[in-house]
């Protein structure tokens, strides 16, 4: 197990978001994570990565500890982690090479492996030929594929995955899953925030709802 959530609880303006949550993730899972707006989605996706902390409870993410960490230590569990946005994020004064490799400036790599590292992540995606293109050259789907490079360059217990989707037609959102199972089958675990449903068929894999300041097993069928 490398993440768990233990009777969390956290309020936002005296409101109560989550009580008594509880969750875990193995190694190898691949885990969708469901809820209406304003269910605690991002906020859950923030408390991985601690920059959100319980106010009861406790998180454990690989060897770091919500009740114990220091400030100090945070850089050190984010690299742990790849985190992929919605809108990308990617800076546009940069081309793709660029991009990755300014992740790992601050992990003391040699420039040989930064260079190893940033081209590796680039086949991943099928993107390697267009390293030396910039962000507006790309499109939507391309540039959802160099954030999640970017989000493999440190090689990453665990990928964070919010609404990755969200602004992308069906069948691109589909290359963009299939992209993500292959990661996972190489056992880097992740979490899908999304909204699609057809996206969730299309995949047998753990549902979790956040719902009542509960996370909820869902059992659902896969699409035929």
């Amino acid at each position: 197990m490398i993440l768990a959530f233990k009777n969390v609880e956290f309020n936002y303006l005296n409101q109560p978001v989550f009580s008594g949550l509880n969750f875990t993730l193995e190694q190898n899972e691949f885990c969708f994570l469901i809820g209406k707006s304003g269910s605690g989605k991002s906020t859950f996706l923030q408390m991985i990565y601690m920059n959100i902390l319980p106010e009861y409870g406790r998180i454990t993410f690989d060897k770091f500890d919500s009740q114990s960490i220091k400030s100090k230590e945070l850089p050190l569990l984010r690299r742990k982690l790849g985190i992929i946005f919605q809108d990308f994020k990617l800076l546009n004064d940069r081309n793709l090479y660029d991009n990755l490799a300014f992740v790992m400036e601050a992990t003391n790599k040699s420039k040989s492996e930064i260079r190893k590292r940033v081209n590796d992540s680039l086949t991943d995606v099928g993107l390697s030929h267009r390293r030396y293109s910039f962000p507006k050259e790309l499109s939507g789907g391309e540039k959802q594929r160099v954030a999640i490079a970017r989000a493999l360059v440190n090689d990453p217990l665990l990928i964070l995955a919010d609404e990755p989707t969200g602004n992308l037609d069906p069948a691109t959102s589909l290359e963009i899953l299939e992209i993500l199972k292959k990661i996972n089958s190489r056992g880097t675990a992740v979490i899908f925030a999304t909204h699609n449903y057809d996206l969730i068929k299309s995949f047998n894999a753990k549902i979790i709802k956040i719902e009542d300041g509960k996370a909820l097993n869902v059992v659902m069928k896969p699409k035929q």
